[in-house]
């Protein structure tokens, strides 16, 4: 079967979606659904044909070849300066297009038998047009990164586990996934980098032209307690700005979520400096999770995460932080902890909380921070009579909660429990 088959298919898909209309401002809002999908199938079908192509003329073009290079005589000095020109992209994205070509080709050993590719499970998903090149490279770099210190089995299972989760998210999300996945293949490899990371951590600050301006870069262990507090200023203003009795007065409160970090920082070194009222953060507490067999252990192996950011931790720096004021080591499934109330209870206790944080991980809709959701009831304590257990619980923001009331959304969730899928 040619390899432009599933192209093929998948522009037939577009025209059927496309069928009737003469431009794009005709279309109907099933229409623009329909053609936005098929549109990705089409860029993701392409996507695997084009690194096929880019590994070819990489392959063209070796530098063994001199000037029978590929490259050379159509005049450019590298393929990946070849490809950007006749496609128009960046030559870094025409170089990330040949590794991902050069990763999923097919091979031969040095008698000339056919072997798989590299990452042949990338490779499938790429033809079957459910992975673009962009998530590929982000996969296959962090499965290059860790290949010598994991080794080939556990490199192959998390090529599994990244090629079973990418479809279906954002390219951001998936590069968010890639980094919890490096600290799965190469725990070891945590640590060593928090030091590097560490030693580089700065806040440097000067005036000029009347203003005071600051730079900061922080290691994730030293910025997390400040990512935290800043959050929870904000979530505090949002609730105060909900209730306010004229949200449209004058006065009113409409500071930019810019401004509010600005004035939470002022005010959090104004309490250093002597202030004597509680600082106004909405209860924000840094949630840090790991389990309890690294969190007690001895050994320098294990990670953890931090609610609302991206980098593991190693186990070090989570128990240096459990040390800390203001910090939940967060063990779940204590046999102590009631996580179901039924109906004697209309508020989600904190246990709960946390455990909805554990299956949510925020925002069950559009994934913002823990710290910027509630826990609301499926079905409604007082209309449904619904009971304040997990199975009936979901983190929403703010936005979200009303656009599913608004819009008509139905929840499902599957499985029970932490790991269940919402």
């Amino acid at each position: 079967m040619s390899q432009l088959t599933g192209l093929y298919e998948a522009v037939s898909r577009l025209d059927v979606a496309w069928a009737g209309v003469g431009d794009a401002s005709e279309l109907s809002r099933e229409q623009l659904i329909a053609v936005t999908n098929a549109v990705g199938v089409v860029q993701r079908r392409l996507d695997a044909v084009h690194v096929d192509v880019a590994a070819g003329i990489a392959s063209e073009s070796r530098p063994e070849l001199g000037a029978d290079s590929l490259a050379k005589q159509q005049g450019f000095r590298t393929p990946a300066k070849l490809i950007a020109a006749a496609t128009g992209i960046s030559t870094g994205d025409a170089s990330r297009l040949i590794t991902v070509g050069q990763a999923t080709a097919m091979r031969t050993d040095l008698l000339g038998a056919k072997l798989p590719a590299k990452y042949p499970l990338v490779r499938e998903s790429m033809k079957a047009g459910t992975l673009s090149a962009q998530a590929a490279a982000l996969i296959i770099a962090v499965l290059e990164r860790c290949r010598i210190a994991a080794g080939v089995e556990r490199i192959s299972e998390g090529e599994r586990l990244l090629v079973d989760a990418a479809p279906g998210l954002a390219l951001d999300e998936v590069r968010r996934l890639t980094v919890r996945a490096e600290a799965w293949l190469n725990p070891d490899g945590v640590e060593p980098r928090e030091d590097d990371q560490r030693s580089k951590r700065s806040l440097t600050f000067y005036e000029r032209g009347g203003r005071l301006r600051f730079n900061g870069d922080f290691d994730v262990e030293t910025g997390a307690p400040i990512v935290t507090a800043l959050h929870g200023y904000v979530t505090a203003a949002f609730a105060a700005r909900k209730n306010a009795p004229d949200p449209d007065a004058p006065d009113a409160d409409h500071r930019t979520i810019a401004m509010l970090h600005a004035d939470a920082l002022a005010l959090f070194c104004s309490h250093v400096l002597g202030c004597k009222e509680r600082t106004p953060v909405a209860g924000a507490t840094v949630i840090v999770r790991i389990n309890y067999t690294d969190l007690v252990g001895d050994t320098s192996t294990g990670t953890a995460t931090i609610d609302g950011i991206d980098q593991p931790i190693s186990a070090s720096a989570a128990r240096r932080m459990a040390a800390g004021a203001g910090i939940i080591p967060f063990v779940l499934g204590a046999d102590s902890e009631i996580l179901d109330w039924g109906r004697h209870k209309r508020l989600f206790t904190r246990a709960q909380r946390l455990a909805l944080v554990e299956r949510d991980d925020g925002c069950a809709m559009c994934n913002l921070p823990p710290d910027m959701t509630k826990a609301h009831h499926l079905r409604w304590w007082k209309r449904d009579h619904g009971p304040t257990d997990l199975s009936n619980g979901i983190l929403l923001c703010e936005t979200c909660h009303h656009r599913i009331h608004d819009n008509g959304w139905e929840i499902r969730i599957d499985g029970t429990g932490t790991t269940a899928h919402v």
